[in-house]
């Protein structure tokens, strides 16, 4: 299931939002971090520890910013004069953070995003701002490679897109198991990718083709 999208409001308006506003104000979300640094053992009064909580809400507002953006509206504008090129559009090693929603610790990867263009073509920046998008938000890995292929997918009506993601996960390297340096991979494939095995195959060594 895709996550549920919010806005965040401005911090002048966060103080006006009352307690049944879907988002907490920037003062509660401070006081939070301050419970878990008291939770963890800490003193959040201590001098290192003062601005914490401001830091980590600064920083959350960046990390996970992908809920502002609608990747729709990124990928509206499209371009029909490519000379009749009609063959795959890959776009590979796009480097991606993003935090795990069942530990809300760091994914960190890379996806490879391939189309087969049917009359019309995306900027390229586009493709890694969907990317982007996506992974500023509570994941899982599989829903990343999805959500990047329906989207392209509905907003061009390609021919076909593949994605694939390969990510280290933090919640494995850090904690549990911990295992550092094991990769997940996973695969996304629609329309022509998705029912010929060539195609599937003609990507798979475009991408590991270096």
């Amino acid at each position: 299931m895709d996550a549920i999208v919010s806005t965040f409001s401005k911090d002048k308006d966060e103080e006006n939002q009352n307690a049944t506003s879907a988002r907490p104000t920037r003062k509660e979300a401070e006081a939070a971090v301050r419970t878990l640094i008291r939770w963890t053992g800490d003193n959040p009064d201590r001098e290192g520890l003062l601005e914490t909580p401001q830091r980590v809400v600064n920083a959350y507002r960046e990390m996970f910013s992908g809920y502002d953006m609608d990747p729709h509206e990124v990928l509206g504008r499209t371009f029909e004069e490519v000379a009749g090129y009609d063959d795959i559009v890959l776009v590979r090693d796009i480097g991606f953070h993003s935090h795990c929603e069942h530990h809300m610790v760091p994914i960190i990867g890379k996806a490879h995003v391939a189309y087969l263009p049917d009359g019309r073509v995306l900027g390229l920046s586009k493709i890694a701002r969907v990317v982007d998008i996506f992974a500023q938000r509570l994941q899982t890995q599989e829903s990343i490679t999805a959500q990047i292929a329906n989207t392209i997918d509905e907003a061009l009506s390609p021919r076909g897109v593949a994605v694939m993601i390969e990510a280290e996960h933090m919640c494995m390297a850090m904690r549990g198991i911990r295992k550092q340096g094991s990769t997940t991979l996973t695969t996304t494939f629609t329309g022509a990718f998705r029912d010929d095995p060539q195609e599937q195959t003609r990507f798979i060594s475009m991408v590991r083709g270096r």
